[in-house]
């Protein structure tokens, strides 16, 4: 029996505000890029990074969704499946193609104030001499036959 599996997990930062696209059907196409980071000790005994730069759909709600709310910096989780893109060079008459990710969900990662520099409005955190001091108090006492939870 032949099994086959498509399905991709990743995690990054958008590089770019997603451009959303309505159809006469009234169905959302949002499409972005999210980088994900990799950083490693090579053979040197330096370390390294390594940047792989993702291409990224949603449809339907989950593109309104990353639309209204997702913008250039900000992190994302994306649960989706590949799909290989082909077409012929209209310039050079040479067939193309582009693998990229399709959306079946994007969860939201990080505050609102979290992100790049197209996101504002967000307050920044109180300097540390408008916060609260934290309580001297000490933890409750535990009785040794009962369980701390």
């Amino acid at each position: 029996m032949a099994v086959s599996l498509n399905k991709v997990l990743v995690a990054g930062n958008l590089t770019r505000d997603p451009q959303v696209k309505f159809f006469a059907n009234e169905r959302a196409l949002a499409d972005f890029s999210i980088a994900c980071n990799r950083r490693y000790k090579g053979g040197d005994g330096q370390w390294k990074d390594e940047v792989t730069y993702i291409d990224i759909e949603a449809w339907g709600r989950t593109a309104e969704l990353v639309g209204q709310y997702l913008t250039k910096g900000r992190s994302c989780f994306v649960e989706g499946r590949l799909r290989l893109d082909s077409w012929e060079d209209k310039q050079s008459g040479a067939r193309r193609s582009k693998l990229k990710v399709v959306a079946d969900n994007v969860q939201f990662l990080g505050g609102r104030g979290e992100g790049g520099p197209s996101e504002g409005g967000a307050p920044a955190p109180a300097p540390a001499a408008e916060r609260p001091a934290p309580s001297q108090e000490a933890p409750p006492a535990y009785d040794d036959d009962e369980p701390p939870f």
